[in-house]
């Protein structure tokens, strides 16, 4: 038996699943805390299991993205680039919001070091100049640094020595390297492994709060927290990267839709209380997103889902003047307060599916009221904002399948304009809980390599080797891994044949791990 877990902006999901089989599910209001309310989602499956059944625990959580997004819980943050001579043009925290550099101390410190994408070196890194560093970090009380280095995707050894002397020179100091965490392009990567750098402290609070808060209830289980490219990853490697959580909980809806539905290739729209995320699943995981993602106003290039998300849920504020709108501010967690069905003053999305007889909660008299025009007219605007939507992901001409998950779904029509079908599979409200619970674990490599015609095959092979590798290595089956994809990109401004490879790979949590 696994419990899923997922926390949203306005609800925290809980399931319990044995196989393919749901046996319990629950829904908890997400506290601020976000803590409180997974307690609450548990204990609402406890007459389903005894806790010496549970062999797993997985946590879809918001924690660290609300963190970055509110900057508030992030450490003193140093980035030290060792690129120098070069790259004294943009320093570190370039384009940053100054408000969220001030939460974090937003300190930066360049050094010698780095590699050309060949591998040739463009300088030695200089121990003295590191000990200097390591002294001024001592001084201003910074808890954790950001190691970027000059393509350390091609080469991660100045990154790792300079983290030796950082240490070694500043005891408990918490590291963040970014060959771990982004992709090719200096400052974007750079940027997300500041982003992760300042969640170090956090991320260690929350794993043992979340370890705390299952024991209290009796469950000993080891817990994995999911991914945003929808596979999973044991508490302490999220202890230490945890800006890889970012968005896991569309792609968490994802994944549950594809098992729900039995489809792999489709659209999954997910209608929550408050916003809804569109994605595309190809071979059951989510397509990624191509270009350079932006979080809380900084440009980053680590991997994370390609999805659409409007304004639309469930607790969506609908108004009438001076033309027909439907969110994007919603009452969110306050639904049960604040919407006509429950005796409240505002006229939400959920009121209008009550009177339309889609949803039968609340108390129906409370809408009987609304005008019949108006609950149509309301229902035709979101069905034609999500057909958009849909189309909008689209890379093709042919229309595309779509699963609906979510609370909200109950807001969308059965027929979507341009779409072939709609399924709306049975426990569709808690997919993104179900999402994690069957989540599997990943290993990735994506490296720039020299290619020569005569190596190719031996060069793709020994990629997806190392991404099978990694996968056993986060705890996957090694019986059961499978390399899901490999994908070749020649650097054509690159003199040589340099080419960057991604490879991945997936296979079943080896339990006991």
């Amino acid at each position: 038996m696994h419990i899923g877990i997922d926390v949203g902006g306005t609800n925290t999901d809980a399931v319990l699943v044995e196989g393919r089989r749901v046996l319990a599910a629950c829904k908890a209001t997400t506290t601020a805390d976000v803590t409180t309310g997974i307690v609450e989602a548990v204990g609402g499956l406890r007459h389903a299991f005894g806790p010496a059944d549970v062999t797993a625990v997985m946590i879809g959580t918001t924690h660290f993205v609300n963190a970055v997004v509110e900057g508030r819980g992030l450490a003193r943050t140093a980035a030290v680039r060792l690129g120098l001579p070069a790259t004294t043009a943009l320093p570190p925290f370039v384009e940053w919001p100054e408000p969220l550099r001030q939460a974090i101390g937003g300190y930066a410190y360049l050094c010698h070091g780095g590699h050309e994408y060949d591998g040739r070196v463009i300088s030695e890194p200089r121990e003295d100049e590191l000990k200097a560093v390591a002294a001024d970090l001592a001084a201003k009380d910074v808890r954790s640094v950001a190691i970027s280095s000059v393509f350390s995707l091609v080469s991660s050894e100045f990154e790792r020595r300079a983290a030796d002397v950082l240490t070694a020179e500043v005891p408990g100091l918490l590291v963040s390297f970014s060959h771990e965490i982004g992709r090719l392009g200096l400052l974007e990567r750079e940027n997300a492994t500041i982003i992760n750098a300042a969640l170090r402290v956090l991320a260690e609070q929350i794993a043992d709060g979340l370890t705390e808060s299952l024991a209290a209830q009796g469950i000993d289980a080891p817990v994995y927290l999911s991914q945003n490219d929808g596979t999973l990853m044991d508490l302490e490697y999220g202890r230490r990267h945890p800006v890889v959580t970012f968005s896991s909980g569309p792609t968490n809806s994802m994944r549950g839709g594809a098992f729900l539905s039995g489809m792999d290739d489709c659209a999954v729209v997910d209608v929550g209380g408050t916003t809804t995320d569109i994605g595309v699943l190809h071979h059951g995981f989510p397509r990624e997103a191509s270009s350079d993602v932006v979080i809380s106003g900084v440009r980053t290039n680590f991997r994370m889902p390609d999805v659409r998300s409007t304004g639309l849920g469930g607790g969506s504020l609908v108004r009438r003047e001076p033309e027909l709108r439907v969110g994007p501010d919603s009452v969110g967690y306050r639904l049960a307060d604040r919407a006509l069905v429950f005796g409240g003053d505002a006229l939400t999305a959920t009121d209008v599916a009550v009177a339309a007889g889609l949803a039968d909660i609340g108390d129906r008299s409370l809408v009987r009221h609304l005008d019949r025009t108006l609950v149509r007219a309301v229902l035709d605007h979101v069905g034609d904002r999500i057909a958009a939507q849909v189309d909008r992901m689209r890379t093709g001409p042919e229309p595309l399948s779509v699963v609906l998950v979510g609370g909200g779904s109950i807001l969308v029509p059965d027929g979507i304009e341009g779409v072939s079908e709609v399924v709306r599979p049975a426990h569709h409200a808690f997919a993104n809980a179900i999402g994690a619970a069957i989540a599997q674990v990943g290993g990735e490599v994506d490296r720039v390599f020299p290619m020569d015609a005569a190596r190719r095959d031996e060069v793709l092979d020994a990629a997806g080797q190392e991404a099978v590798d990694r996968a056993v290595a986060a705890g996957a089956d090694a019986g059961s891994v499978r390399i899901v994809e490999v994908e070749e990109i020649p650097l054509a401004y690159l003199p040589g044949n340099a080419s960057r490879v991604r490879a991945r790979a997936v296979g079943d949590l080896l339990l006991g791990h």
